[in-house]
């Protein structure tokens, strides 16, 4: 009996490659208590942009931002803990 190694074949569809950091290009602003929920239950979000999209990565520290989320966060009042 004789062995024999077959070469590897990639059996995924077309158009669903993935690389060793399958990542986002970048990342949005979204209310922070729709992303549990979007997580858990893949219920889409809406970025502060007006992209919507299910929460499937979390950002790490460096991650780009999306500059039109940016913009418009940094545009807002600045909120506090104190019930103001």
């Amino acid at each position: 009996m004789s062995t024999m190694t077959l070469p590897e074949v990639d059996t995924r569809p077309e158009g669903t490659e993935t690389t060793s950091d399958d990542r986002p290009d970048m990342f949005h602003y979204v209310q922070k208590n729709k992303i549990t929920e979007s997580a858990v239950l893949g219920s889409m979000v809406v970025a502060l942009c007006g992209e919507t999209f299910p929460v499937t990565k979390s950002p790490k520290p460096g991650s780009p931002v999306c500059p039109e989320c940016k913009e418009i966060f940094e545009g807002l009042p600045k909120g506090g803990d104190s019930g103001e």
